[in-house]
């Protein structure tokens, strides 16, 4: 029977994914990418193979440690078909520490050695003028590209050496170290050793310790620039100036032409706007001076005390204006203040007088009393029946009459 690629990937699929179901694998970890998704990608290898595999963000929040390059782990998790592809991967759900990995325990070793020698230290300042570079790359490699054009555009001026070299392999240690010696010895201004990214295993040759040392040797500024911003070897380390990538060392090294035109243009003004400043300054000067010459003449001073004294008696008339208007102003206002007061005062005094007839109408004792009552009142007081007591005197009074009386007898209705 004659199947369709996506059906035989598809049944491969079912196969393995069932098959493999669990799996736990030892390893070394190499190529990590951490993804904006939030997920990361990398290979598991061992020094015979490698596999492909991807940890999925909602596992990756779970990892206690961040993944590094040659670090020796095992990976638990199940193995997926990538159907589309015709690949497989391991869909790693936890991942744990198996000690070092060989090359990074390699690349820490030496990194410690070189240090404890100073290797690190001694650090020659790049020069600001720079006619000649040496290249030390491969002539075939994308590197090599990236730094032509981003020299071409940036300073055309700068000449490029470009000494071809082997920059991955077994070998490639000792051409870079040769081609390093060989670019001194060519009287440049400036050295540059390159590659583009790939992964420790590629990058290796710059982490070897014939590498560093020729690095250290050389007297002619060196700039690193190894792999990707992520990267880091040896040589960035002992390197005059480490750069990111490879075209980000001719854009740190060489000047833009653009913005060196653009200065010189702005230079071009600033002369422009000095000697148009200095030109004005000395004019000013000279107008000065002769006006300085006509006020100190006889007749200038005369017009000058000319115009004090017409200064002066416009003051004098200008101040006695004001002094006269200033006082009618207050006359008026102290009129109109005292009216307003005694107008004030009038209105507060009869508001006064009506709440007092007011008060009085409503204490009169004719609207109190109905015709058949009488008030009682003792010692020019208002009473009541209960506070009086046998023998006391009191009146009894009316709208119309004051009786007054005495108490002979007291009986309470209440039992």
């Amino acid at each position: 029977m004659i199947q369709s690629v996506s059906e035989l990937n598809n049944q491969i699929k079912s196969l393995v994914e069932v098959t493999f179901l669990h799996v736990s694998i030892k390893g070394e970890l190499s190529r990590i990418t951490y993804h904006n998704s939030g997920h990361v990608y990398f290979t598991l290898k061992d020094e015979n193979s490698a596999i492909s595999c991807v940890m999925f963000r909602g596992n990756l929040n779970k990892l206690k440690f961040r993944l590094e390059e040659g670090k020796g782990v095992v990976v638990h998790g199940s193995i997926s078909v990538f159907v589309q592809r015709g690949t497989y991967q391991i869909n790693a759900t936890s991942i744990e520490p198996d000690g070092e990995g060989a090359l990074a325990l390699a690349y820490e070793q030496l990194k410690q050695k070189l240090q404890a020698k100073g290797y690190f230290n001694a650090k020659k300042p790049i020069p600001k003028t720079i006619n000649t570079i040496a290249l030390v790359t491969s002539a075939t490699g994308a590197a090599l590209q990236d730094m032509l054009r981003v020299a071409s555009n940036r300073w055309p001026l700068v000449q490029l050496k470009i000494l071809d070299t082997l920059v991955q392999g077994e070998s490639a240690k000792y051409s870079i170290a040769t081609n390093i010696a060989r670019a001194e010895s060519l009287g440049v201004d400036l050295i540059i050793i390159a590659r583009g990214g790939g992964s420790i295993e590629d990058l290796w040759a710059f982490n070897e310790e014939c590498v560093a040392d020729a690095i250290f040797a050389c007297k002619t500024p060196l700039v690193s620039a190894v792999g990707h911003e992520i990267d880091f070897v040896i040589s960035d380390f002992v390197a005059d100036l480490r750069a990111p990538t490879p075209s980000a060392a001719m854009e740190m090294v060489l000047p833009d032409k653009t913005e060196m035109l653009l200065r010189l243009d702005e230079i071009a003004l600033q002369y422009k706007g000095y000697f148009e400043r200095m030109l004005m300054a000395k004019n000013q000067l000279i107008t000065h001076l002769a006006e300085l010459f006509r006020i100190h003449s006889f007749e200038g001073k005369l017009a000058i005390n000319k115009k004090e004294i017409a200064l002066l008696t416009s003051r004098f008339s200008q101040k006695f204006d004001f002094i006269l208007t200033q006082n009618s102003l207050h006359v008026r206002q102290i009129g109109e203040n005292l009216t307003f007061i005694t107008q004030k005062f009038l209105t507060q005094k009869q508001s006064k007088l009506q709440n007092l007839q007011a008060i009085l109408e409503q204490n009169n004792p004719a609207k109190n009393l109905h015709a058949n009552y009488a008030q009682v009142v003792k010692n020019a007081k208002k009473s009541t029946l209960k506070e009086l007591h046998i023998g006391d005197d009191f009146e009894l009074h009316s709208a119309n009459d004051i009786i007054k009386a005495k108490v002979i007898d007291k009986v309470s209705l209440q039992n």
